[in-house]
């Protein structure tokens, strides 16, 4: 695989696509719709849901939390996780810019 020139993308960009990154794994997205629909989440309770392994789902909980997406605190031997609201909030925003920046066009190609 090559190299990714990303010095010459913005920094908004890199940060997009890094957030993007994150979450690009079905296991993810199911972790992440699980906890909106939570509001918090337990690791073993996850287990529990997708059916994945324990050391699975707390690979990808590591992968969003490096990420910023998602937050821990830990409770007695548990960590309860929820969504960063200030990085939702600008993954939305920015996403929101670039899907709405699209003007649809008669017989463009």
């Amino acid at each position: 695989m090559g190299v990714t020139r990303s010095e010459i993308f913005s920094e908004e960009q890199n940060q997009l696509s890094a957030w993007l990154k994150a979450m690009a794994h079905p296991a993810r997205l199911a972790i992440l719709q699980r906890i909106l629909v939570a509001n918090t989440c337990i690791c073993g309770d996850l287990v529990d849901e997708l059916g994945l392994a324990q050391a699975t789902i707390s690979q990808h909980l590591k992968e969003l939390k490096n990420a910023g997406i998602i937050q821990g605190t830990i409770e007695g031997v548990s960590v309860c996780y929820c969504i960063n609201p200030t990085t939702w909030k600008t993954i939305q925003d920015k996403l929101g810019g670039l899907f709405n920046a699209y003007k649809p066009i008669n017989n463009c190609c």
